[in-house]
């Protein structure tokens, strides 16, 4: 059964509940009891029901949870089920190890973004895109192939750091040797914190048993808009990449706020608890 409460907001009750009957005259403890006449006694009864158990709230709409919707929620969702399974489940049989996948990915990155420092934007972003959804590919693998220890998640979230690293670097060494058009290096710099940031304050909450698994942009969506900056800067346009580093810059900013809000909300005792730590290949 639910409750609306004055705020406004439902709580459901335990489907268990403890009924008690007082024989006595008078209420006890302070409660106010239900007085009801036995058929054919007259003499009065009180009714108690007593809730056991906690009383969580809905997990419903909360400030940036997963009712906030994502940038590219959905469409991640479809490359998973149509394309990322079925490989993830080919490679296992074949033997590769979710490892094996994560680092072959980070070194697929590290190519990419040399492509991108040298000036070749459009092979470079192709590259990064490409190797960056290994991070759903080893996670599925992960998870299908069952649990296996907590290493690999280490692993995973390791080489995410250092692949990040490689390619905001390579993003800030072309656009120095192109005289920083728009203020690119600048806001390249500021999209390599954010994103050391962002990351951080997820790991740091889980470890504290925090929640903070929020964030409108989180690694797979900073990687993708950072390709549609590479795809308009090999188009031609001066100004794609910047723009779009400058707005990734924006997002990363808020994203390391609304974790660092959502966790701070999750420091309570009847507040939600958080999610398991995120295994291989989880967004962070």
């Amino acid at each position: 059964m639910a409750r609306r409460t004055p705020g406004g907001a439902d709580h459901y009750f335990p489907a268990v509940t403890t009924l008690s009957l007082d024989l006595t005259p008078t209420a006890m403890g302070g409660a106010t009891p239900c007085s009801h006449a036995m058929a054919g006694s007259g003499v009065p009864v009180t009714i108690r029901r007593r809730v056991t158990g906690a009383v969580p709230p809905v997990a419903g709409r909360r400030y940036g949870g997963t009712a906030m919707a994502k940038i590219v929620s959905v469409p991640a969702r479809a490359v998973v089920a149509y394309g990322v399974n079925p490989l993830a489940r080919f490679l296992l049989r074949r033997g590769v190890s979710p490892n094996a996948v994560t680092v072959a990915g980070t070194v697929g990155v590290l190519v990419g973004s040399w492509f991108g420092a040298q000036g070749m934007l459009f092979w470079g972003t192709v590259i990064v895109t490409a190797c960056a959804l290994t991070d759903a590919l080893d996670g599925t693998m992960a998870r299908m192939r069952g649990p296996s220890g907590q290493f690999g998640a280490l692993l995973d979230s390791s080489m995410d750091r250092i692949a990040d690293g490689a390619v905001f670097a390579a993003v800030v060494y072309y656009l120095a040797t192109e005289g920083n058009p728009y203020g690119g290096v600048w806001a390249a710099l500021l999209c390599l914190i954010g994103g050391q940031v962002v990351s951080y304050v997820k790991a740091r909450a889980q470890s504290l048993g925090l929640n903070a698994d929020v964030g409108i942009a989180e690694r797979l969506e900073r990687l993708l808009i950072l390709g549609v900056g590479g795809l308009l800067g090999a188009a031609g346009l001066d100004w794609g990449l910047p723009v779009v580093l400058w707005f990734l810059a924006v997002l990363s900013a808020i994203t390391a706020f609304q974790r660092l809000i959502h966790a701070a909300r999750s420091d309570r005792p009847d507040a939600t608890p958080p999610p398991p730590v995120a295994p291989a290949g989880e967004a962070l």
